[in-house]
């Protein structure tokens, strides 16, 4: 497995466009996070609003980034033909996958470490000047604070199965350009599929079973028991979609041609 881990340690972080990506990454989540803790305000009547939600609303949009990055591990090597090269000094495919995951995933957390702390960092600063203070009930965001710990480290978990998710769909499906739109499919078009479908039940489904809608209700800190899912509950729908994905991706990249 050492092997596999260098090799695939050394493409990827070979590529060009991996550190604009992760720095994309960062980027836009903070910057997003910030626009939507300036966005909203609280009258001193209160609001229902969360706080800490609002400071990781970026972590919507930095998840297509995170598959940008994630798909291109793999389809990038089935479109340059790399792969009978890769396959042919590591023929085992399911450690390759494994290593690619690895290393996908490590640089995953790490970017979105940082791009987490700095956002619950920007909503701390911003929320005060839009009412969220003490004084209206609205404690600022800190991860002394349980809930809002748990929020912050559950939006890096999520942006790291989100990169899982994309590798598997990316192995199954091979072409970059058509992975990428399953993906962003998939984040983004169950949830809009719930506002059109005006059936209560059928919205609760969808909600329950899209990757993101389920995934972001770790960040809730606020009105947890209108959840359709507990907030890890619904990070581990993500992860089901994640696992489900490898696992797929996986079988075809043993049982099919290179």
């Amino acid at each position: 497995m050492r092997r596999e881990l260098h090799a695939e340690w050394t493409k990827l972080r070979t590529l060009r466009g991996t550190g604009p990506l992760l720095l994309a990454l960062v980027t836009l989540t903070v910057a997003v996070s910030a626009l939507a803790a300036g966005a909203v305000s609280c009258p001193p009547t209160g609001c229902d609003h969360d706080p800490v939600r609002l400071s990781l609303f970026g972590v919507q949009v930095g998840q297509a980034i995170v598959a940008v990055l994630a798909v291109p591990t793999i389809s990038g090597e089935y479109g340059t033909g790399m792969i009978r090269t890769t396959l042919a000094a590591m023929p085992r495919r399911t450690t390759v996958l494994a290593a690619k995951a690895a290393i996908l995933a490590g640089l995953t957390l790490v970017a979105g470490t940082i791009a987490v702390l700095a956002s619950v960092l920007a909503g701390r600063l911003v929320l005060p000047g839009n009412g969220f203070t003490p004084a209206h009930g609205h404690l600022l965001p800190s991860l002394a604070d349980g809930p809002t710990l748990r929020a912050a480290a559950g939006s890096v978990l999520y942006l790291a199965l989100i990169a899982l998710l994309s590798l598997g769909i990316a192995t199954a499906v091979r072409d970059s350009a058509a992975a990428i739109g399953v993906v962003l499919g998939l984040l983004y078009l169950l949830p809009l599929m719930g506002l059109v479908v005006s059936d209560p039940d059928w919205q609760r489904l969808l909600w329950r079973i899209s990757p993101m809608s389920a995934g972001l209700a770790i960040q809730a800190t606020k009105n947890l028991a209108t959840l359709p899912l507990t907030p890890w509950a619904g990070l581990g729908v993500l992860a089901a979609w994640a696992a489900a994905a490898l696992l797929g991706g996986g079988l075809s990249l043993r049982l099919r041609d290179a």
